[in-house]
């Protein structure tokens, strides 16, 4: 437990407050967007760093723990993982041991201070990300992990950056797509779309993140968009 626990996890800290509540919303649409067939992996992901992915996987993974769902997340950023960091726990075992030494899921997985949400770690930063990431052994532990939990949420690298969340995106129910407001470049979301969908993803929604709504301090809203919205399928329900 070397790290110290990230201020970005609003919802557990605070289950009032109003990022809490935004997380809350997010919870409930996506609930409703699968509501035939539940979205059981979602892959989080972005155009670009620091858009709030990791965050938002956070936080989510605690809203949807509340409402009396088992959850893991599980950190398939191998390049520059953080959700260690945001829960105070240790990055090994994890994902990397799993895929490389066969190391069971059960002995890998470790617990948050959120009842009911379980964290998978990255484990150690390996040499060749993409080659484990987009491996069969990746996509027998992501349907272990679906069938010992409600949800599994998977934290990934930048869409456009690297080519590790185009591979786990068609081994998940769903993509949410994070992008920072009055930041990231139309261009950049559409080739981030045109990338995913290449790679068979559904896109379920996306989640505007540091929205300034009404132009005061309060700045970190979220905006969500449901795929059954648009007809270019992003989706739309305000936080």
């Amino acid at each position: 437990m070397s790290e110290k626990p990230n201020r970005f996890v609003y919802s557990n800290v605070d289950s009032r407050s109003p990022f809490a509540e935004a997380f809350r919303t997010l919870r409930t649409n996506i609930s409703f967007s699968g509501v035939d067939n539940p979205y059981r992996t979602i892959l989080v992901a972005s155009t670009l760093p620091g858009e709030g992915k990791s965050s938002t996987t956070a936080n989510l993974g605690v809203v949807i723990a509340q409402a009396g769902q088992r959850v893991l997340i599980i950190d398939c950023d191998l390049r520059k993982p953080v959700q260690h960091i945001n829960f105070n726990l240790n990055n090994t075992p994890g994902v990397t041991n799993c895929l490389v030494n066969e190391l069971e899921l059960s002995k890998a997985i470790q617990n948050t201070e959120a009842q009911g949400l379980d964290v998978l770690t990255s484990g150690p930063i390996p040499p060749n990300p993409a080659e484990l990431i987009g491996s069969n052994k990746m996509a027998a532990l992501i349907n272990s992990a679906r069938d010992a939990y409600d949800i599994v949420i998977l934290d990934s690298p930048p869409v456009v950056t690297v080519t590790d969340a185009s591979l786990l995106a068609s081994m998940v129910d769903g993509v949410l797509l994070v992008v920072k407001t009055a930041s990231t470049k139309i261009e950049l979301v559409q080739e981030t779309k045109s990338l995913l969908e290449k790679a068979n993803a559904k896109i379920i929604g996306v989640v505007l993140n540091k929205v300034d709504v009404n132009g005061s301090n309060y700045y970190y809203h979220y905006y969500y968009y449901s795929s059954e919205d648009k007809k270019n399928n992003i989706p739309r329900v305000a936080l």
